[in-house]
């Protein structure tokens, strides 16, 4: 039998709510209202439970997660729990007086999420005006209080050109990290995936772009890159493997082993605060469901590659397969490979600009 570690991350999702309105949005389908949303009594008790489960990380995110007035609080009880807090943010709910409590809170990382290098770029595809220059203001604000900062700069047809300026703006901000993704077309973003599908010149173009500069700046800037899906070879390990380094508790308090995991069908979802946390991670039915490789098909049962990517992103093969168990449609073993390939090869060559925002 397979020994699982303890998880270690917690990705505390505090709340729905958010002021920009992403056409790839990676919150659930169905968003949960603040009414919905668990008190401050019971984040506390969720962050004692990571920290006795060896829980060495927390990530506050939403949503937004400035939203909550109850944000510095948490901060300040996780890092005396010793645990690494980390901010994931749109920021333009920020302001000095925020950020300032919260650095004194013990906060010790800030996630900023960028949609463009050029305003009229990112304030159109978050459709928040002003958002930009805020977010500008903001990032500069994070390392002049002493904590490390990540640009999380998502990228896709509409702004794929901007990708050379946001690397440089990632070294104006004095960033330690710049994470340059991809649109995953998971949820909310399938609903604008021929608008946000690059041909795979332009993703060639931009491979090149990350490798050279990934070598330029050795040192100076680290680089994470998620590639888009539909023109690998290969999937991605998901989550670092399902249920392997990684817990994620909803607003309301259920507990996933990653943040969409329920759009799959007969996943039961036990929640913290009813559950203990341990009891959930080494027992939990939706954690045992696609942990390790017994669960697999072939070709993944078979598949040199089945305990380092795990067969890729049971999501994503629900959501292109239509059964969870399936290969990852990107995979090149796949049946479906070639059908998904030259479905975004179609899709980045639609004359399609508008999004469908994600209006809460």
């Amino acid at each position: 039998m397979t020994t699982i570690a303890a998880p270690l991350a917690l990705m505390a999702e505090l709340t729905h709510r958010c002021p920009l309105q992403c056409p790839y949005c990676s919150n659930p389908l169905e968003l949960l209202k603040a009414g919905a949303e668990r008190d401050t009594k019971f984040w506390l008790g969720v962050i004692d439970e990571a920290a006795a489960l060896g829980v060495l990380q927390i990530h506050f995110s939403g949503g937004e997660p400035a939203l909550r007035q109850d944000l510095p609080q948490l901060v300040e009880h996780a890092t005396a729990r010793g645990l690494y807090a980390n901010l994931i943010t749109s920021a333009v709910t920020l302001d000095e007086s925020k950020l300032s409590t919260l650095a004194q809170a013990g906060l010790a990382h800030v996630q900023i999420s960028f949609q463009g290098a050029r305003p009229q770029t990112a304030d159109r595809i978050g459709n928040y005006r002003g958002g930009h220059e805020k977010k500008l203001q903001m990032a500069r604000l994070v390392t002049q209080l002493g904590m490390s900062l990540t640009v999380n700069a998502v990228v896709h047809r509409q702004n794929l050109e901007e990708l050379p300026a946001m690397i440089d703006m990632a070294l104006e901000l004095d960033a330690d990290r710049l994470e340059i993704a991809h649109v995953q077309y998971h949820g909310w973003a399938l609903k604008n995936r021929a608008a946000l599908m690059p041909d795979r010149a332009a993703f060639e173009a931009a491979d090149a772009i990350v490798a050279q500069k990934r070598q330029a700046l050795r040192g100076k800037l680290t680089f994470d890159y998620v590639v888009p899906d539909y023109y690998a070879r290969a999937p991605k390990t998901c989550m670092g493997g399902w249920g392997q380094k990684t817990l994620n508790i909803t607003p309301d308090g259920r507990v996933l082993p990653c943040h969409a995991a329920e759009t799959i069908p007969g996943l039961t979802f036990d929640r913290a605060g009813t559950t203990p946390l341990a009891k959930i991670w080494f027992e939990g039915q939706a954690f045992n469901a696609f942990r390790g490789t017994a669960w697999m098909q072939e070709p993944c049962a078979s598949c040199d590659m089945k305990t380092i990517d795990f067969g890729g992103c049971r999501c994503q093969a629900l959501a292109l397969a239509g059964d969870a168990r399936a290969t990852d449609p990107v995979c090149h073993l796949s049946p479906l490979h070639q059908q998904i390939l030259e479905m975004a090869e179609t899709e980045s060559m639609a004359d399609e600009r508008d999004f469908v925002y994600r209006r809460i």
